[in-house]
């Protein structure tokens, strides 16, 4: 019985082309999701030179 069914699951082909989209998919997420972690680090890291900048800044002008 269970032989059985399991030969006939890896007989069948039918599933085959909605793994291959299944795993294009995920490789696609996989390239999203790397490149938005560097786009955050890359955004984090230029808000961080603002801060700097802005805090010298402020530091520099004397207050009234």
């Amino acid at each position: 019985m269970i032989i059985r069914l399991l030969k006939s699951l890896l007989g069948d082909r039918r599933g085959g082309t909605a793994i291959e989209y299944g795993l294009i998919a995920a490789l696609v997420v996989i390239a999203l999701i790397a490149s938005f972690t560097q786009l955050a680090n890359t955004t984090i890291g230029m808000w961080a030179n603002v801060n700097t900048k802005v805090s010298s800044a402020g530091a520099a002008t004397p207050a009234n």
